[in-house]
């Protein structure tokens, strides 16, 4: 399954025919394929059926916010799990979370749109405080809503940084923009491994940057000890200038990659999808991962492997049956043409020597478990007393005798005993029918 990623402007910018959208196209999660920007009807769809589209919403419209939820509160379906639209439960915990944020905002509760961390029921239970992320909801939904009228309906809304521990476990920092308009971004920051965000410039980047860096503020940093910087080609320079020494570039592509990869997904209460959709987006999500991702490259080599060998596994052991079967149709032909010469086509071996051994008891004069006289003194042994047919008919090494009515346990001790001397038998339409069994 491949992502079609799209980075949203920040606001206030709205949809519109002029507006272009960062985008990257993946179909493993870390590397792109493609990458540029386009209007909405232009960006690329997903390259494989079933494709989804992940929509990155910039660091500069959203505002975190830590809350302690009051005890009792309902937190079923949290975190991309909540019923499609305004069920009870959700409509409850957004008026919570709305009374809770209120004195915190600057803008009017019911016009912001709020989702949970990902582990915040975990983090609820053990009365722990959880993030909440706020954005503007009526800029949210305008792109979203641009995104599917333009073919590309979007799965997941995800940050493009979120709180949490940095993969170095340390505060990491990240320049990005444009030189007219850079920002100064830091992940992990704190006790709490909050995202802060801020315009660059001398004074913040001295006052924030260089204590997460290891550094006293305003001072110096030891730059071999302590977190990279990380910053986009535009404003590399500038963050080289202000750090002192050479940064790791980090281009937006990569930024959004590493975003789509995340836990989060914004898309909570009235921006919920059906617990279809989620379902169908996380089965696919976990085959791509297993068919791309890298980290499970050997899992997928060990199960090629496996496949392989089992195949080859079975086909040898298809061979050696096919082969051990040919050589006892070989030996039963062998047989058959050694015991009877005359016999110069093989057709079917069994059902000919059969026929070959009837006509030596023939020409000698012997009788078979066929013939009439030996069914018959087999019948006459198993019959019960009392028990006499009225009528007997014979034809063909099948014997049929009218007039006997034996219950329903006597005819139990009657196949019983006529299966042992190699005979089988049935009633049917008043007639007692008995033939010789079948050998296998």
């Amino acid at each position: 399954m491949s992502t079609l990623i799209v980075s949203l402007p920040a606001a206030p910018a709205q949809p519109g025919p002029s507006l272009a959208y960062a985008y990257t196209l993946t179909a493993d999660g870390h590397t792109a394929l493609q990458h540029g920007t386009a209007a909405a009807p232009l960006l690329p769809a997903p390259a494989r059926p079933g494709g989804e589209v992940v929509a990155v919403v910039p660091v500069q419209a959203l505002s975190w916010q830590r809350v302690q939820l009051p005890a009792g509160v309902g937190l079923a379906g949290l975190s991309g799990a909540l019923p499609a639209g305004m069920g009870s439960a959700a409509a409850r915990l957004r008026k919570v979370l709305e009374g809770l944020l209120e004195d915190r905002l600057l803008d009017e509760p019911a016009q912001l749109h709020f989702a949970v961390a990902p582990d915040a029921a975990a983090a609820a239970r053990a009365g722990a405080p959880l993030w909440v992320a706020v954005c503007e909801r009526a800029w949210l939904r305008a792109h979203l809503q641009a995104l599917e009228a333009a073919g590309r309906a979007v799965a997941r809304v995800v940050p493009e940084f979120a709180p949490g521990a940095t993969a170095s476990g340390a505060a990491e920092v990240h320049v990005l923009g444009s030189p007219e308009d850079p920002w100064l971004v830091i992940c992990g920051h704190g006790a709490e491994q909050s995202v802060l965000a801020l315009p660059l410039s001398p004074e913040s980047w001295h006052q924030w940057a260089m204590p997460a860096l290891g550094g006293a503020p305003g001072g110096a940093v030891a730059v071999d000890g302590g977190a990279p910087v990380l910053a986009e080609p535009a404003v590399a320079a500038l963050a080289e200038k202000l750090l002192g020494a050479p940064v790791t570039l980090h281009t937006a592509s990569a930024r959004a990659l590493a975003a789509a990869r995340g836990r989060w997904d914004l898309a909570q209460f009235d921006l919920a999808s059906t617990a279809h959709t989620r379902l169908v987006r996380k089965l696919g999500g976990a085959a791509n991962a297993l068919w791309h991702a890298p980290q499970w490259r050997a899992a997928r080599w060990g199960a090629g492997v496996l496949a392989a060998a089992q195949l080859l596994g079975l086909n040898a052991w298809a061979w050696q049956e096919r082969h051990a079967l040919a050589a006892k149709e070989a030996a039963v032909r062998a047989a058959l043409t050694a015991s009877f010469p005359q016999v110069k086509v093989v057709v079917d071996a069994p059902a000919q020597m059969e026929r070959e051994l009837e006509l030596l008891r023939q020409r000698a004069g012997a009788v078979s478990a066929r013939d009439f006289e030996p069914m018959l003194a087999a019948v006459a042994a198993a019959l019960p007393p009392g028990q006499l047919p009225t009528a007997i008919e014979y034809s063909l090494g099948e014997l049929h005798l009218r007039g006997l009515a034996p219950g329903a346990d006597e005819q139990t001790a009657l196949r019983t005993r006529l299966a042992a001397a190699g005979y089988d038998c049935r009633l049917e339409d008043g007639a007692l029918i008995v033939r010789a069994a079948k050998t296998p």
